[in-house]
């Protein structure tokens, strides 16, 4: 009866938040409130196993370093540089800020690039008078595909790899990067046809734009400089973790509260505390909450293990089902606490006979993150982007999103199913 009642509450609070009818934050707690009102947890559970603090830590202490940066005009002053270096035209723009988001997802982790690069584009936009909403789907898509590829670029990844210990940033960089190239070239491709006729349509200013100078926007005073420097000590913190062993949130936390410190004559925290987006963080704790749930009632945790029974120990048939079946759920539930439940399960193939796991693992990173791009929900970076740009009353809605979202995911999976069949598996269906 628990089960079922878990179901029905999630499913509800899920439509909910699809239909827009009330506010997602708003929606998200009160199923996850719900929960606990029922009795299908209590709430230390909810706030000591179920909510991920160290992705709201990580998510609170970013959004502290972009508000305090962006009232240097930072983010105005690098907006003008890439208009004016792409001249303005919407398409190379696309192709640029794209391939930047998923460069940086690699190596930066997908949500601190997202909270850098949505300002800038919100202000080239704004400045140009083009549409926002091919930019900012555009980056979501490049943040997923982008941070696939590396040990440090989505959380799914950084599981994975503390799980299985000959799993290093380098085999990652190894195994993954030549298929998300690939999949990176084709869906950009997409996104290009997609969004030309959208974006050919508008006639750019030019003159107005050969006016502006990045330089007015630029306020040059005591803060640009601890802003600047903080910012890059916590990227550089960021991309030496394999290093220096300390965690991402760790390192955003120290980053956030030296940059408060440092700015503090200038930039009193009270005002910069109200920059941050609490509804995405509230939004966040109302769907740990959610999946919390279903994973107290086992439901995650059976759907993961029915796929031992399922496939019976066939390797090609159970790699070619992880990674369909994580990247389909992964858009729709959260990825984390599934890769959770699926990583003791694939361990347990080893009692089936598997001696080579290796095929099962890169399914499963690959079904996790490229399936983010399934649906708004589906990865913290979706959250992010969505919460910035409803800020600016440029809001993201669920069913536009899936699809664009929904269709590349399909297209990422097939070229995925080839990959990890001709470089892993043939030689096991011969």
């Amino acid at each position: 009866m628990l089960t079922i009642l878990t179901v029905v509450i999630f499913v509800i609070t899920y439509l909910v938040i699809m239909t827009e009818k009330i506010d997602r934050a708003v929606a998200a707690g009160l199923g996850g409130v719900i929960m606990l009102v029922v009795g299908i947890y209590d709430v230390n559970k909810a706030f000591l196993s179920y909510i991920d603090w160290n992705t709201i830590a990580l998510l609170f202490s970013m959004m502290i370093i972009v508000a305090i940066t962006s009232k240097t005009g930072v983010f105005e002053y690098v907006a003008i540089i890439m208009a004016k270096a792409v001249g303005g035209r919407p398409i190379p723009l696309l192709l640029v800020i794209s391939t930047l988001t998923a460069i940086g997802s690699a190596f930066l982790a997908n949500v601190t690039m997202v909270l850098l690069l949505v300002p800038i584009i919100l202000t080239i936009v704004r400045m140009l008078n083009i549409p926002a909403m091919p930019y900012l789907i555009s980056i979501i898509i490049a943040s997923n595909i982008g941070g696939t590829a590396t040990l440090i670029g989505d959380p799914p990844n950084i599981m994975i790899g503390q799980a299985v210990e000959h799993l290093t940033f380098n085999a990652f960089l190894f195994h993954l990067s030549p298929i998300v190239l690939l999949i990176y070239a084709v869906v950009l491709g997409y996104l290009i046809i997609l969004y030309w006729p959208k974006l050919k349509k508008n006639q750019l200013d030019q003159v107005t734009l050969s006016r502006m100078k990045a330089s007015h926007y630029l306020k040059v005073t005591a803060a640009l400089p601890k802003s600047l420097g903080v910012l890059c000590l916590t990227i550089a913190g960021f991309v030496l973790n394999p290093i220096l062993h300390v965690d991402l949130t760790s390192v955003s936390l120290a980053g956030a509260l030296l940059l408060l410190l440092l700015t503090e004559n200038e930039y009193k925290p009270e005002e910069v505390f109200k920059q941050v987006e609490w509804g995405t963080l509230f939004f966040f704790m109302g769907l740990f909450m959610l999946i919390g749930g279903l994973e107290e009632v086992g439901i995650i945790d059976e759907l993961a293990r029915g796929l031992v029974f399922y496939t019976e120990g066939d390797l090609p048939k159970t790699s070619m089902l992880i990674l369909w079946m994580t990247g389909i759920l992964s858009g729709f539930v959260d990825n984390i606490p599934f890769v959770a439940a699926m990583i003791p399960v694939i361990t347990e193939f080893q009692d089936y006979g598997m001696t080579n796991l290796d095929p099962l693992w890169w399914s499963l990173a690959l079904g996790a993150c490229l399936g983010g791009n399934g649906t708004l929900l589906g990865a913290s970076s979706n959250l992010v982007v969505a919460g910035l740009a409803a800020k600016e009353k440029e809001p993201i809605h669920f069913i536009e999103f899936l699809k664009v979202g929904f269709p590349i995911v399909v297209i990422s999976l097939a070229i995925s199913s080839v990959y990890v069949y001709f470089r892993y598996l043939i030689h096991f269906t011969t």
